[in-house]
């Protein structure tokens, strides 16, 4: 899809300065963000307001998902022992009270980088004693010794987004399942009951009305809590197009739907995104 964006989807003013004082930060401990990586066009805002995404586990990916801006590739090293130090350090730093940990897919490695989850945030219950632990990971290839390993870490929110509808999975998300997606979700909420599950979507990729209201019902029947859907935008040229920008009265009728379905919130527009504004989102959650 080409030609002018629609007025709903506008570049968000910055603070240069600010900006570049978290960048450094990062740079300072040889830290990745998802927000940097992922060319989230919420960066600013979220890096301005103090929070960041940490991507774990170096930045090449062993996938090649059509919508990402991450590197595909074999990576060259193992996780580093210092990264899950680093991450506590640099979010005490910034004063986190609601740290998001992401990682890119490491299919290289025998537990998908499933350690370096619990090390991650074994280091940012001691740094951070008082602040929310939230985890975005892979799907670990349907390992669920893996994804004890990350439950059995304790954090408090276990996010794996299904990112779109079934049907488009095979060039949006090749390598991955959708059924393997659920069966993560639903196995992180058997192994520990308590702990907040979230997922999330996006639109505009080709998917039907009826596509993503079946997507809702199936993540909720795999006792997912939280979703959130948002605008699928193209990070570079050689990235899957956009199929279609979905209006704003969209988005709000889906979180109509999904509230109805039974949620315990969910978070819908064109710029939302899985971690951004999650401390805000688990805040709905836990009051809903």
């Amino acid at each position: 899809m080409s030609g002018r964006l629609p007025d709903w989807i506008r570049e968000k003013k910055v603070n240069l300065r600010d900006l570049h004082e978290i960048k450094s930060l990062l740079r300072e401990k040889s830290l990745h963000s998802v927000c940097e990586s992922l060319a989230c066009p919420n960066r600013g805002e979220c890096f301005l307001r103090g929070t960041a995404t940490f991507m774990i586990l170096g930045d090449v990916c062993t996938r090649s998902c059509g919508f990402c801006n991450v590197t595909t590739g074999r990576p060259h090293m193992p996780p580093s022992p210092d990264e899950p130090r680093s991450v506590a350090e640099a979010a005490k730093k910034m004063g986190l009270r609601h740290v998001v940990v992401t990682c890119v897919t490491r299919d290289d490695l025998d537990d998908g980088g499933a350690r370096q989850f619990a090390r991650t945030i074994e280091a940012l219950r001691d740094a951070l004693p008082d602040a929310a632990v939230e985890v975005l990971t892979s799907d670990f290839r349907g390992n669920f010794n893996s994804v004890r390993t990350v439950v059995e870490a304790r954090p408090d929110y276990f996010n794996h987004n299904v990112e779109t509808v079934p049907r488009l999975y095979d060039f949006v998300r090749p390598g991955s399942r959708f059924e393997r997606s659920l069966a993560v979700l639903r196995e992180a909420k058997r192994i520990d009951p308590t702990i907040i599950t979230k997922s999330g979507l996006m639109l505009g990729l080709g998917e039907r009305r009826d596509e993503v209201i079946d997507v809702l019902r199936r993540l909720f029947e795999s006792h997912v809590e939280i979703v959130t859907i948002g605008q699928y935008l193209q990070p570079k040229r050689e990235k899957l197009d956009v199929v279609a920008y979905i209006a704003p009265g969209v988005f709000d009728e889906y979180r109509a739907i999904g509230e109805e379905i039974g949620f315990r919130a969910v978070f819908a527009g064109p710029f939302v995104r899985s971690s951004y504004m999650a401390d805000a989102v688990a805040h709905e959650a836990a009051n809903a």
